[in-house]
This record gives C-alpha cells, sequence and structure tokens, in this order.
C-alpha cells in the first residue's frame, strides 16, 4: 500500500497543529508551513473545488506557490458553477460571456490540506471556496449556499448533527460484449458476484484488498469512514461517514471520500461508479443524510420526553419532517440532478416515491433510525449518489427550516410498506423536478434566488443536451422496424 511517510514526532507535530487551526486557535496562514515542513516529499498540491454538480474541478501548483495561496487566494472563473456534469459551459447561465468569463478569488478550507497516499509521486490536495473581489462570498458555490444555511440555524441556537451515507458499484473495467458495465472478478476468489448479497461477509472478503486500502486511506486524510457492507447487488457497497457537528465538514468529507474510493477502485484494476443507476436490474446507489439538531446546552432537540415510539419523537422533529415534506417535489432536481437519477425511482426499491416517514421503516423517505432515544435523528432516503452532497444537505436543511419556522405537521407516519399505503407523487422524470425546482416557492428563501436560477439553467441546459443524443436503445428498436 502506498503512504507517504514522515517522522512520529514531526507527525504529532502536525496533527495538533492542525487541530488548533481547525478550532481557529492557531493562525490560518501557519497550516500551510508546518504542513510542508512535515512531508518534505511533497511537490504538488492539487487546489480543489466542488463544482455545481458535485464534481472536483481545479489545477496543481508546486509546494513554492502553497503560501501565496493561503496568503492571497488563487483565480479560478466564476463560471466553474455554471457546467453541465460533462463540464460543458451553460452559457445561459450568466457566468460566462455575460460578465466576460470572469475570475474570481478562491481560499483553502482550513484543515482540508492533506497527503494524497495513493498517488506515485508525492502529492497533496486542499479543496477551495470562491469568493467575490471584495471577499464576500460567491453566490453560485454550494460550500456558500450551505453555510448561509447553517448560519440560520446558529442564529436560532441550534447545532445541526449530520452523517453522510454513500453508496457505490465497484465495476469491471471490461465492459460486456454488448458494451454495458458488469462487476468485477474477484481477486481472492476468481469469481465475478452475480447474485444479491446484503451484508454479505464472503463478498467483503473477495475485495478485501480494495476495502482494506480504502479504509486506511481514509484514515489518512481524517476522513472518518466507519463503517463498509455490502449492499443488495453484485458488487454494490454502502460507506457510512461518522457524524459530525459540522454540515460542511461532513459533505467536505463526502466529496473527497468518492475521489478516493474511485482512485483506490483504479489502483486494483476496477473502477467505482457513484452512477445512480447504472444496471437496469439491479438496484440504484443513493445518499442518505442523517441529521439531529442540538441546541446550546448540547441537548439534542429531536428527543421526545416519553418511552414508547411516538412519546420519544418531540415536536421539533415532527415540524421539521414535516417541513421536508412540504419542499421535497421542489427539493428533487438537487436530490436527482441528471437523466439517470430517475431511472432509480422504482417501486420496491429502496428509492422513496412520495414525501413520507415513518419510525425504523425503510420504504419510507423520512426514516427514524431505531436506537437508544439520546441519538432521535432523521434519516432522509431520498437522495441519489450521483447529487452533489454540498446540496443535497442543502435541501435537507432548507427543508427542516422551513418546517419548523412555519410549525408544519408531518401528517401521520407510515407502519407498514409505503410503497402500497402511498401513491407515488414525487417527480419521476427529470423535466417534471426541473420544473417543480423553477417554480419553487421555499427553496429560493433558503437557497437563494441567483443560485436557483443558475442551477436550474444549468439543469434545463444539460436536459437539452442529453436528448439531442440518440441511443443504442433506439437503433435497436426502431432503425429496421418502423
Amino acid at each position: 500500500r502506498s503512504t507517504l511517510s514522515s517522522s512520529s514526532a514531526a507527525s504529532d507535530v502536525y496533527k495538533r497543529q492542525a487541530l488548533n487551526i481547525m478550532k481557529n486557535t492557531t493562525d490560518h496562514n501557519s497550516e500551510h508551513s508546518i504542513f510542508l515542513e512535515t512531508h518534505p516529499e511533497i511537490g504538488l498540491i492539487e487546489l480543489l473545488i466542488a463544482d455545481g454538480n458535485g464534481i472536483l474541478r481545479g489545477k496543481r501548483i508546486t509546494r513554492d506557490k502553497l503560501a501565496s495561496v493561503y496568503e492571497e487566494g488563487i483565480l479560478l472563473p466564476g463560471s466553474l458553477f455554471c457546467l453541465d456534469t460533462s463540464g460543458a459551459n451553460v452559457e445561459g447561465a450568466g457566468l460566462v460571456w455575460t460578465d466576460g468569463d470572469a475570475d474570481r478569488v478562491c481560499h483553502a478550507v482550513p484543515g482540508t490540506l492533506k497527503p494524497v497516499p495513493w498517488h506515485r509521486k508525492g502529492l497533496a490536495q486542499i479543496l477551495l471556496t470562491m469568493h467575490e473581489e471584495d471577499e464576500t462570498p460567491f453566490f453560485a458555490d454550494p460550500r456558500h449556499v450551505l453555510k448561509g444555511i447553517i448560519d440560520r440555524f446558529t442564529a436560532m441556537g441550534l447545532k445541526p448533527v449530520t452523517a453522510v451515507e454513500l453508496e457505490f458499484y465497484l465495476i469491471d473495467k471490461e465492459r460486456t460484449a454488448t458494451g454495458y458495465p458488469q462487476p468485477p472478478v474477484s481477486p481472492i476468489s476468481g469469481l465475478r458476484h452475480s447474485a444479491p448479497a446484503v451484508y454479505g461477509i464472503d463478498e467483503l472478503y473477495d475485495f478485501d484488498d480494495f476495502l482494506d486500502e480504502v479504509a486506511s486511506m481514509a484514515k489518512a486524510q481524517g476522513i472518518p469512514a466507519d463503517t463498509m457492507v455490502a449492499e443488495y447487488a453484485p458488487g454494490q457497497y454502502e460507506v457510512n461517514l461518522h457524524h459530525v457537528d459540522d454540515p460542511l465538514l461532513a459533505c467536505d468529507q463526502a466529496v473527497l471520500l468518492k475521489r478516493l474510493v474511485k482512485h483506490v477502485a483504479q489502483r486494483h484494476g476496477m473502477e467505482a461508479t457513484f452512477m445512480a443507476k447504472p444496471y437496469t436490474e439491479e438496484s440504484g446507489n443513493g445518499t442518505h443524510i442523517h441529521v439531529s439538531l442540538l441546541d446550546e446546552s448540547g441537548r439534542n432537540i429531536f428527543q421526545g420526553k416519553g418511552t414508547n415510539e411516538e412519546e420519544r419523537l418531540s415536536q421539533e422533529i415532527k415540524w421539521a419532517m414535516g417541513g421536508l415534506c412540504e419542499s421535497m417535489v421542489e427539493s428533487m432536481a438537487l436530490l436527482a440532478p441528471n437523466a439517470n437519477s430517475y431511472r432509480r425511482f422504482q417501486l420496491g426499491s429502496y428509492a422513496p416515491h412520495t414525501p413520507c416517514w415513518g419510525i425504523n421503516n425503510r420504504t419510507v423517505a423520512l426514516r427514524i433510525p431505531a436506537g437508544h432515544p439520546a441519538a432521535t435523528r432523521i434519516e432522509h432516503r431520498v437522495a441519489g449518489a450521483d447529487a452533489s452532497p454540498h446540496l443535497v444537505m442543502s435541501a435537507v436543511l432548507a427543508g427542516m427550516l422551513h418546517g419548523m419556522e412555519n410549525k408544519i405537521d408531518p401528517g401521520p407516519r407510515i407502519t407498514g410498506n409505503a410503497y402500497k399505503e402511498k401513491d407515488a407523487s414525487l417527480p419521476n422524470i427529470w423535466p417534471d423536478a426541473i420544473d417543480a425546482f423553477e417554480n419553487g416557492k421555499i427553496l429560493p428563501k433558503y437557497l437563494g434566488k441567483e443560485f436557483c436560477h443558475v442551477f436550474s439553467t444549468c439543469r434545463k441546459t444539460e436536459r437539452e443536451r442529453f436528448n439531442s443524443y440518440i441511443s443504442t436503445v433506439e437503433f435497436d428498436w426502431y432503425l429496421r422496424t418502423v
């Protein structure tokens, strides 16, 4: 396994100093000098910024330029936030030719300067966030969108505690004879998995080296990936991040974990995909968000005072779920951002199809997991793994705020199979979701009207581009038959 070595004493000093930096007790500008002193083997640093699709973009610099990034920032075009998933500019969003494709200044996110242990050269990475020339937050940067929502909780004396769960598929680099993806061959058993094996232990053994390396490299980068399980379909896995009391940090970790998983898979001769629905007949990849709220004394305000299932829930958690249910339709474009996203929403697929809630029930959109009352939380189960973690978290927290500010009743809980008890009502095709987002009345109050305009324009343009291509299915079905 590839690791970046350093003396244990220097490493301990760096860890202590970095911890102080993250607690804002040390000068932010000392972070880079401590890091470079601790890691003399680092020659290049990747400057990474997550775009509106949750895709990391940026540039590489040499180590001698890192100080200027910390002290002055680095310029990148604002048009990074009006790209479709393929990376093409969306001119109608107003950030390309309208302002001459102007640059904005990007600053380092404290605590994100880390080695890249899977790379064969001395490489490090750091996350950036974008600002205007006067240092105000750039409205189209999803990190700032999320930060604005967090600030509203802070003003209420509340702190969201969040955790992210991500599902992905390992796939063979060799496609099938018809060009479709397929599960990889295990380097241990020599078998290609072909049957469901949810929570299967042998399925973990078969890719032990890959999973061990994901865990070790996540630890090296300070990403708290504490649980990995085999999911329902062949080659599908879920990785859980430990809860943290900073939603921005939780989303940064999720974005970086996706990058790590993909690169480690490549090192093992495979590919990893967070595509929502890579297989027609198999389950899709989801992103699940867990949220609780702490008051200024550290008490979980979602915990009720009773002992039975209903009484263990406070009025605040019900209001939060009411807001999430009411805003879910217009949130769908954020939770399911591309054409493939909507193939995941099928009956009986564990992908919710209607705004509803339940206790210890995986057929609902909003699940209250079983466990100790002090850990009472909402598990939001709608988003795909292909969505931007920052925007998914923004949609979830905005919906909760809406419900709590307006004391919205979520209605009765579902106690059985939500697929049979409730009719499908969430948009299940891309154009309907885009229309619902564009005409939304709730989310613009929390995400900002300017951001919503850029996002909806990018989604509409990507849809138009996607529809301009002719699929192989169309040739198979229509070329000779009509």
